[in-house]
């Protein structure tokens, strides 16, 4: 296994178990202890992980994204829930923006139910997916190659979208709380999904249940932003009902059987 595939089952099992042991991966993955703590000096260096006595927590405060590898692994079940109900919501030959998210990636597989769809996306896991769309038109934003998102980012990104108007535009966000609103860990992306969300006639935030009550450093912007939240779970009754005072649809399996 190469070092950088050990490094991502090493997240995974983070985001899982939220804590992991240095022995119990020493004997998982066949190496010595000291290679996985030079593992995980490297995960800490680039901000993804706390080292603790013995091995090494989650940082919850991460500034990083997480590889996209290790997010489409990540609550699969949640998302492939989500990428149903908002399937259903555009109709053949509608035009979506779709950001670089693990779960617009669901959503983009999900949609390919659909015909004649133009799609504008800055995800390029999303591009590769979307390649055999033949009737399709697929759009890349371009911008800057952020190498663990596989997201194009940046000003040529956040022009190119701001030259278009679509049906949709389908985000999700790293935190997201009721006062404070969507939030996002890093400015590049958090600046695109404020761009697609003001290009577009219907803007949806596409987000699971493990986002809720958390807050991330860059504001995406206020939940009134967007006209529905789609989300695995049903929310707690406070936030439902806040957003039935603000007048924002909240979507989530049990609401549509």
């Amino acid at each position: 296994m190469l070092a950088v595939e050990r490094k991502n089952r090493i997240l995974s099992i983070l985001q899982t178990e939220k804590k992991v042991v240095v022995g119990e991966l020493s004997k998982m993955f066949s190496v010595s202890e000291e290679t996985i703590r030079r593992d995980l000096e490297k995960l800490e260096k680039e901000g993804l992980i706390v080292k603790a006595y013995g091995g090494a927590v989650l940082n919850e405060n991460a500034q990083n994204d997480m590889p996209l590898a290790v997010r489409k692994r990540t609550n699969v079940v949640g998302k492939q829930k989500i990428a149903e109900i908002v399937a259903g919501m555009i109709e053949d030959g509608a035009s979506v923006m779709l950001d670089c998210s693990s779960t617009a990636y669901f959503i983009a597989k999900k949609l390919k139910e659909r015909r004649n769809m133009t799609i504008i996306t800055n995800s390029i896991e999303i591009l590769i997916e979307l390649k055999d769309q033949k009737t399709w038109k697929i759009f890349c934003t371009g911008g800057l190659l952020g190498e663990e998102s596989l997201a194009l980012v940046g000003n040529h990104a956040d022009t190119m979208i701001s030259s278009v108007h679509s049906d949709f535009s389908v985000i999700s966000c790293k935190g997201f709380d009721i006062d404070r609103g969507i939030t996002d860990s890093n400015d590049l992306h958090a600046f695109t999904k404020r761009t697609m969300i003001g290009h577009c006639d219907k803007r949806i935030l596409a987000v699971d249940s493990s986002k809720f009550n958390r807050i991330a450093f860059n504001v995406v912007g206020k939940f009134t932003d967007v006209d529905a939240i789609v989300t695995d779970v049903k929310p707690p009754e406070d936030w439902l009902e806040r957003f039935k005072e603000e007048g924002v649809r909240c979507l989530y399996p049990e609401e549509i059987r």
